[in-house]
């Protein structure tokens, strides 16, 4: 059996301030470096042979805490950074309201927003997909990256449309779990959205809350 842990990094200043991501580049903050290391001891306990990451500084950041107890050093994967959102990156949920009502009533239903000169979320899928088949054939991979990359991958891994999130965001320093029979080849969830134990503050279904919509590392 292979496994892949997809790891959202932890948190950054602008998780906590609610702004749009994207491929803007936030250090994580004092709970987020907590965050890794708290998180880094149960991936090391999965044994992984293998640790990717975005090359983000946060999913870095994250990548080398857990790479310290995992004994692997974090190699930098461009293709697992997050979303691109184009002109909403470093606007909070608020400002992007306010100045682009219609793409953020868009977001809001669900519908991909490429109007904001971002990427589509197929166009995300491609590239995190395409490095995802070139790493070797090994039990286990873990891969450091962020939400809606981690979605996307996980919908093409599945063969689920990019167009449904049925999963929803991972918090930060959680993670998804898919395993693949090497022979039969097709992949599995296994279990999403694991982290720390104690108390996680439940994310919404779209449409319950505007801040925590699932299409955004925000």
């Amino acid at each position: 059996m292979r496994r892949l842990v997809l790891l959202r990094h932890g948190r950054t200043e602008w998780n906590a301030q609610r702004r749009f991501q994207g491929q803007a580049d936030p250090p994580l903050d004092g709970v987020g470096r907590a965050q890794a290391y708290a998180v880094a001891g149960l991936i090391a306990a999965l044994r992984p042979d293998v640790l990717l990451s975005s090359d983000l500084q946060r999913a870095m950041e994250t990548a080398r805490i857990v790479g310290e107890l995992a004994s692997l050093d974090a190699v930098a994967e461009p293709r697992f950074r997050e979303r691109g959102l184009g002109h909403w990156e470093g606007l909070t949920r608020d400002e992007v309201a306010v100045q682009y009502p219609d793409e953020y009533a868009d977001w809001l239903a669900g519908r991909d927003v490429s109007r904001r000169g971002g990427e589509s979320r197929e166009a995300v899928a491609h590239r995190a997909l395409e490095a995802f088949e070139e790493l070797p054939d090994v039990p286990t991979i873990v891969v450091v990256t962020h939400s809606a990359t981690a979605m996307a991958l996980t919908n093409a891994l599945l063969g689920i449309p990019q167009a449904l999130h049925p999963l929803g965001p991972l918090a930060n320093c959680h993670w998804s779990e898919l395993a693949a029979e090497t022979e039969a080849g097709g992949w599995r969830l296994r279990a999403h959205n694991l982290g720390v134990p104690g108390t996680v503050v439940p994310l919404p279904v779209r449409g319950e809350l505007a801040e925590d919509a699932a299409d955004a590392d925000a």
